[in-house]
């Protein structure tokens, strides 16, 4: 037998409990469908233990045992019920002020709650510190099967109050079944992917600007965000046009984009400008494309600020390329709507904002 708890516990409103689930005891809930109103034991992890003293200090001893201790007749009052820990168990009294804990496994227990001067305490109500003990009570544990309450001993009229009150509570409502846990879990997930759709949504509204466009234009996202937010009216315009004006504009937007950059000059890239307007592949990779790009000494080095104003120290070359190298995109849309924002020059966003009114007429 271990004794986890011997002493004196401050009860409120003649209340002290046991917890260990996130929930506060609910009076008729813990007495609900029982015959004993000393210990109620209907709400699950929660014991809800009745004192006859109001206010004040009580005798309170929690033991815990490995077998059913024999009965103590000298004990007045004494009921029973059947108890199972949700996490860790602590008694604790009213308004959580104090609490002891009482190291309880997660398993069925069988709990004896006794009492002694329950009608004394009760006709002096409070208890100062200068008073002598009136009432005691002692809360019992041990490994045991579930099985309904049951009173054991009565004597006091306050016991008899409280068994009655009891006997008036509704029994609690019968847990779900496995179908409405399946149910409930169904709905519940139901309503998690109608939040994340919904918060999907105010996300997408943010990206763009609050009104979101054409479908087409949703599609492409990436970067046509940033052309909707240069200019919807003509984002949209361009995304209404029919493949073959994509395509023209497409080549155009690659064209411009490498004579920003100087790149037109550069004799394989210019031949390579040409195979794709033809509309023959690419004559290299784009690792090939990358390392020549970078090794020859033929191709300009300017340094330029990006259009989002981070960086000021950015190679303009290296921003254009990409272009050329989106020429085999399947829709030519795509490659007008991300590959014209990485335009970067001397006149800055003014370039793709130009470029995109030359297309646009083209």
């Amino acid at each position: 037998m271990r004794t986890m708890m011997s002493g004196e516990a401050h009860v409120h409103y003649g209340q002290i409990y046991v917890e260990s689930a996130d929930h506060a005891p609910d009076l008729g809930m813990c007495f609900g469908g029982q015959r004993n109103g000393l210990c109620g034991a209907a709400m699950p992890g929660v014991l809800f233990m009745i004192t006859g003293r109001h206010t004040g200090t009580v005798g309170f001893t929690v033991e815990v045992h490995e077998s059913p201790p024999p009965p103590d007749d000298r004990w007045e009052e004494v009921v029973e019920v059947s108890y199972r820990p949700r996490g860790e168990a602590a008694l604790v009294t009213w308004g959580g002020e104090h609490g002891w804990p009482l190291e309880l496994a997660e398993t069925d227990y069988r709990v004896r709650y006794c009492g002694s001067g329950m009608d004394a305490a009760r006709a002096q109500d409070s208890r100062w510190d200068d008073e002598p003990e009136v009432d005691r009570y002692l809360l019992q544990f041990w490994p045991a099967p579930p099985e309904a309450d049951r009173i054991v001993k009565e004597t006091s009229e306050q016991a008899a109050y409280w068994h009655a009150f009891a006997r008036e509570q509704p029994p609690p409502p019968p847990p779900p079944t496995p179908e409405e846990i399946a149910e409930a879990e169904r709905l519940a997930a139901v309503e998690r992917e109608r939040e994340a759709e919904e918060a999907s949504r105010r996300r997408e509204l943010k990206d763009w600007g609050g009104r979101l466009p054409s479908e087409r234009l949703r599609q492409l996202r990436g970067e046509a965000l940033t052309i909707v937010a240069l200019d919807r009216d003509l984002a949209e315009a361009i995304a209404a046009t029919d493949p073959a004006a994509h395509k023209e504009i497409a080549y155009w937007v690659i064209r411009r984009v490498l004579a920003e950059a100087q790149l037109t000059g550069v004799g394989w890239i210019a031949d390579a400008l040409s195979a794709v307007e033809r509309g023959e592949p690419l004559p290299f990779g784009d690792r090939e494309g990358w390392d020549h790009l970078l090794s020859d000494p033929d191709v300009p080095r300017t340094l330029v600020t990006t259009l989002d104003r981070r960086y000021d120290n950015a190679l303009q070359q290296a921003m254009a390329f990409p272009a050329l190298l989106a020429a085999s995109e399947e829709d030519p849309l795509r490659v007008v709507s991300g590959r014209c924002t990485r335009v970067s020059s001397r006149s800055g966003g003014t370039v793709t904002r130009f470029c995109l009114g030359k297309s646009a007429r083209s």
